[in-house]
């Protein structure tokens, strides 16, 4: 098949099933979109391990040493019990500081962290990642203009924050593909029980 063009000489025309094809999605990611999102991936995946990294060892950031995880401080216990609004309030005041929440808490941001940086297992690292992420939107629940006692909660946007762009974030990553680039998703997705199970990819 073939056309003129502007010139007045003759082209290989695209066939139309191979232009749409072409200017599919799935086509569309260049090289540079594709080391924008590996980037994207490793430094959201740093913000989850470096939660964890100081939280365990009391690197007095955000958690000083004497608070320490290693130290017999906990995780979940200052966040969770100052929680002063929203649905979740009586939960997170009960489950502060239990052993069980702290394990689950940190496991999930170590796991996710790690998931991301090294580029493997993205869909579960999203989801997990993601409940994370909407169980702290529900804590600081950014719907209520006022706490529980009736003083301004200081939310700034009644429905999108800072967790809920992690949480879109990380399922853009997985459904991107992220960890092929700069990461070992590749080598994971070959792995034998991930064939066997996609959901891991």
């Amino acid at each position: 098949m073939t056309t003129i063009n502007s010139g007045g000489k003759a082209s290989a025309a695209i066939p139309a099933h191979a232009l749409e094809q072409a200017l599919s999605p799935g086509h569309m990611l260049t090289t540079t979109a594709a080391r924008a999102l590996a980037v994207l991936r490793i430094s959201t995946g740093f913000v989850f391990l470096w939660a964890f990294l100081d939280k365990t060892f009391g690197l007095a950031y955000s958690t000083p040493t004497e608070r320490a995880w290693i130290n017999g401080g906990s995780p979940t216990k200052g966040f969770l019990s100052n929680v002063e609004v929203g649905p979740i309030q009586s939960i997170a005041h009960s489950i502060a500081g239990t052993w069980w929440a702290d394990t689950l808490f940190m496991a999930g941001m170590a796991a996710v962290g790690i998931a991301l940086i090294a580029g493997i297992g993205l869909r579960v690292a999203a989801g997990s990642g993601a409940l994370i992420m909407a169980m702290m939107w529900l804590a600081e629940f950014p719907l209520a203009r006022f706490t529980s006692a009736g003083e301004p909660s200081g939310s700034t946007n009644p429905i999108t924050d800072y967790h809920l762009i992690y949480a879109v974030v990380l399922v853009v990553l997985a459904a991107a593909y992220a960890g092929h680039t700069w990461g070992l998703g590749r080598i994971w997705a070959r792995l034998p029980f991930v064939q066997r199970n996609r959901w891991m990819l």
